[in-house]
Order: structure tokens, then sequence, then C-alpha cells
């Protein structure tokens, strides 16, 4: 089991994006995701989120909430728990990312891009501004076959 955090960091109704075409036998090979990744060892999702963020944008996140909790289940990879996280505050100055190009995307513009059909739901959960949620996402290879959404109030 993997466990993971992916963050969006907003600025003036913008989302951080990173636009995957730089790692080789990349699983979001030319997709666009947020920023995270894989916990360290002893990591609490916190930790792992600043350290992630830092290292892909330079970025210290000053004001981060979590948002949800998303289940990935493939026929092609091992289950992942990843932690979504939004953020609105930071200092410093972006990097360079070595994993792709990063990019402020206007909120209204991110159905353009190609991004994962799961990826598509946890946006529309993020407008609803809920609290808390937790969403399974089940693929079959490249699609998305099955979802299932709690909403906490």
């Amino acid at each position: 089991m993997l466990n993971t955090t992916l963050c969006y960091i907003e600025k003036d109704g913008c989302y951080l994006m990173l636009h995957r075409i730089k790692k080789e036998h990349d699983v979001n090979h030319d997709k666009w995701i947020g920023v995270g990744g894989k916990f360290e060892k002893d990591e609490t999702p916190e930790e792992c989120l600043l350290r992630e963020v830092r290292e892909e944008t330079g970025l210290t996140l000053t004001r981060y909430a979590l948002r949800g909790i998303i289940t990935f289940l493939s026929d092609q990879w091992e289950t992942e728990y990843m932690y979504l996280y939004t953020a609105d505050a930071y200092t410093g100055e972006m990097t360079d990312c070595t994993e792709g190009t990063l990019e402020w995307v206007p909120k209204k513009e991110l159905s353009k891009l190609c991004l994962w059909e799961g990826d598509k739901i946890f946006f529309s959960l993020l407008e609803e501004n809920l609290p808390f949620f937790s969403l399974k996402l089940r693929y079959e290879g490249d699609t998305l076959a099955e979802h299932k959404i709690i909403r906490y109030a």
C-alpha cells in the first residue's frame, strides 16, 4: 500500500499545476496534477506535504488544509491512499521542477487540461467547499471504472 500527498496551491483564482512531462516511466506522464509525492519513512502526512511542496516548487507552505482522502484502486498498480490538501499561503520563490513544468492555471480552465477522470471528481468536490470528503476511485488501466464519494459535514 502506498501513502502519498497531493496539494493544490491557490492564488488569484488559479491552482498551481504540474504538467508531468520530464520523468521517464511515469504513470502520470503528460497529465496535469498538483504537487506532492510519496511518504518517506516515519513521515506524517503534513511532513510529507511540506517536504514535497518545497522539493517540487521551492515554496514553503504557511497555510494549508487537509480536504480529503482519496483511495486509488487499480488492476495495474498498488493501492494508494492519497491525502489531498489545498493551500493559499506560502513563502519563497518558485523554482523549476525536475518532474515537469509548473504553471498557474485558472480554475475555470482545468477541464481543458489532460487530467485523470478521477481528478475531475475531486476538483468538483473542492469547489463544493466541503470541510472533508473521502473518495474511492477504481481504475481499469487508465479508465475510471468506479467511484464512490462520502461527504462529511
